[in-house]
């Protein structure tokens, strides 16, 4: 990774976000620019990439609002001058049924999980396509493939951030901006426990689903970032975390109409919390 880089990073309290932001830190690049409502977290994640020696500035974001992404965009080009790298990697998590969840709790949802990423390409665009070089990436879900029964709006967000990533990315074939599409597997995070419950969602199903996600879930946020790193890196359009994600993808395409018994049956795993 060229040194002059400048990464500006999403939902970097935590996870995915923390692990990455860290990895980029320790190339030694010109400067790091992290977000997330989250201030706590945020600070922590600022004080480990402090030690590294590396710029970096935190800016307390709420995603779904276009007029504090804005803020963060003019705050960041003033503070580091540039932006050479976007990763838009802020989500949430919801609990229940299509029926248990309001339309304000799928509102709430798609405006951090898609409306996140829209606005934050949206924004930044203009100082990305001024570089010689330049990335987005756009963090998706293997629940990109697939669409298991109480995930009706985490499921609609994931599919499209994917479409509208691979759209962007056909846009710009050919030009100085590179867009690649992140699906992870079952990363140990804490997006379950973080969740939000629908607003009928019984209150039992917020723990149970915490305890599933952490018998499933195989990959750390830091082996997360050493493959996120390896994929803008390599330029990989498509970027799969964890053998669960390659399966996954593998089995969507193979079995469009049949894969999601089939893969509860090669995991031994029910992925409704429902039927447990």
């Amino acid at each position: 990774m060229k040194k002059e880089t400048v990464a500006v990073i999403t939902g970097a309290a935590s996870g995915i976000g923390r692990a990455l932001a860290i990895r980029l830190a320790k190339e030694g690049i010109a400067g790091i620019a992290i977000s997330d409502w989250n201030e706590t977290g945020l600070l922590e994640t600022a004080a480990e990439i402090e030690k590294l020696s590396v710029p970096v500035s935190s800016h307390v974001v709420d995603v779904s609002k276009l007029d504090q992404v804005q803020r963060f965009a003019d705050e960041v080009v003033e503070r580091h001058g540039r932006v050479t790298h976007l990763v838009n990697n802020a989500g949430v998590g919801l609990f229940g049924t299509f029926e248990q969840v309001s339309i304000d709790d799928i509102e709430w949802l798609m405006g951090v999980n898609f409306w996140g990423v829209v606005y934050g390409c949206k924004v930044f665009l203009p100082t990305l396509l001024s570089q010689d070089e330049a990335h987005v990436v756009n963090i998706s879900s293997v629940f990109g493939f697939i669409a298991p029964e109480e995930q009706t709006a985490y499921c609609a967000s994931k599919f499209a951030v994917r479409g509208f990533t691979e759209s962007l990315r056909h846009e710009y074939a050919g030009t100085n901006l590179h867009v690649a599409c992140v699906h992870p597997g079952g990363i140990l995070t804490d997006i379950a426990r973080n969740s939000k419950l629908g607003e009928n969602t019984p209150e039992g199903w917020k723990q149970q689903g915490a305890k599933f996600f952490d018998r499933v879930a195989r990959t750390t946020p830091e082996t997360a970032a050493d493959v996120i790193f390896r994929g803008i890196e390599q330029k990989n359009p498509r970027i799969l975390i964890g053998k669960d994600a390659t399966q996954i993808s593998s089995i969507s395409r193979l079995f469009p109409t049949r894969y999601l018994s089939i893969i509860e049956r090669l995991s031994g795993h029910k992925m409704s919390l429902r039927k447990k």
